[in-house]
């Protein structure tokens, strides 16, 4: 057991239960989380539905998911840096107004026929940059809002909150809303983010500011860029998590990428069988939030990844060998429930093992780097599926996730302080 883990138990060796409160400040900022996902979910699945009726370019089509890859690579280090020097709960709430307001001027132009696919695209650009201050800023001010002993069920609760609205209920309303008119998704989205806004601008003065020592003089954004960078890499167990993570979202997206040719086409499933399996693949993720702060309670953190990083593998090896849907809808349902105790878990570690005051720019060198591997991983897919077959990806995903899991060790063994 690691010594910051030790710090969370009694004397009897037990996991001690801080309180978690939802009225207040992490109530507010769950319920921005809620509502703004509700929105997205609306959105990304509206998204290109328009584009396929704006262009017949498949490679156009294909630019609006790289949108939401590409502004992380050019802009995630800077958006970590701007979080840890600007008030993150101002940071958060003007990104929602701005992101409100761009929602409202699209829904507008495609309620009037205006939309294009480089409009669509300029705003899945704009939104995604936008993003990159958010979610880093997002992520520094939770450890203000609840106690330390608290954070792994507040990222539970976040985390599981987002699956349910987003997979669960804003999914599933996207026929109804693109029935109500066309443009009724993004507006759906823009009056989400707004409503974030709000809630998040409604701490006030409940979150705990932290106090910050003044900045040295030719204190350069280049410069607490790289330092993010170098903090990151100095901490023996955030980096080996960082490549393990960097590596099996490699996998992720080599499996993602050709998930529906896998069941459509390999298991010949068809339609019925894809929802199935991504049904089953969100359940899984919902159980994981219920259950993950008591997993890694129990087991300790970083062992608990490794449990994880090993479920997945066997759920992936079901799912590269086994020619049957049931087996595939079951090994889904292991992979959602093990990656989401693992997403929790390494967002818990990475707060806790940051210096506060470089949270942001910690967060932001974490994601940059790990986001890297997904668009990667689906050319991988791709090309491994062409070349042997498709469910090749399922095992090349398997064997990522075992060198993940590799690099992950020498992190293990290290103390911390």
């Amino acid at each position: 057991m690691t010594t910051a883990e030790a710090a969370d138990r009694d004397a009897g060796g037990q996991a001690r239960q801080a309180p978690l409160a939802w009225r207040g400040g992490f109530g507010r900022l769950w319920g921005a989380a809620v509502v703004s996902r509700f929105g997205d979910a609306l959105r990304g699945a509206a998204l290109p539905l328009l584009a396929v009726s704006l262009t017949d370019s498949p490679v156009l089509v294909s630019l609006v998911t790289v949108c939401g890859f590409l502004p992380w690579l050019l802009f995630g280090l800077l958006g970590g840096a701007l979080a840890d020097r600007v008030d993150q709960r101002r940071a958060m709430w003007a990104v929602d107004a701005a992101r409100g307001a761009l929602m409202a001027a699209f829904a507008v132009a495609v309620w009037l026929g205006h939309a294009t696919i480089g409009l669509l695209l300029a705003l899945a650009f704009a939104l995604t940059t936008l993003q990159t201050l958010f979610d880093n800023a997002a992520t520094a001010l939770l450890p203000s809002v609840v106690p330390r002993e608290a954070l792994s069920r507040a990222n539970a609760r976040l985390m599981t909150g987002q699956e349910v609205m987003g997979r669960f209920v804003g999914a599933p309303l996207v026929p109804v809303a693109l029935g109500l008119g066309a443009a009724m998704p993004y507006a759906a989205d823009a009056v989400s983010y707004l409503a974030a806004a709000a809630l998040v601008a409604s701490l006030g003065g409940g979150a705990r500011a932290e106090r910050r020592e003044p900045r040295a003089p030719g204190r350069t954004i280049r410069k607490d860029m790289a330092e993010g960078v170098r903090v990151l890499w100095r901490d023996r167990l955030l980096r080996a998590l960082c490549v393990s993570t960097t590596l099996c979202n490699v996998g992720v997206g080599a499996l993602i990428a050709t998930l529906v040719l896998h069941i459509t086409g390999w298991l010949g499933a068809g339609d019925a069988g894809y929802a199935a399996v991504i049904t089953a693949y969100g359940i899984g993720g919902v159980l994981g939030g219920l259950v993950a702060a008591r997993v890694a309670e129990r087991l300790g953190r970083a062992p608990t990844i490794m449990v994880c990083g090993l479920a997945q593998i066997a759920a992936l090896l079901a799912l590269g060998t086994i020619r049957a849907l049931p087996a595939a809808v079951a090994a889904l349902a292991v992979f959602g429930l093990a990656g989401m105790i693992w997403n929790i878990t390494e967002v818990t570690m990475m707060q806790q093992r940051s210096p506060a005051e470089m949270l942001g720019r910690v967060s932001a060198a974490f994601r940059t780097l790990s986001i890297a591997g997904s668009p990667l991983g689906a050319l991988l897919g791709g090309v491994s599926a062409a070349a042997w077959g498709r469910g090749t990806p399922a095992l090349a995903a398997a064997a990522l996730f075992v060198g993940g899991l590799a690099a992950l060790v020498p992190g293990m063994r290290s103390p911390i302080n």
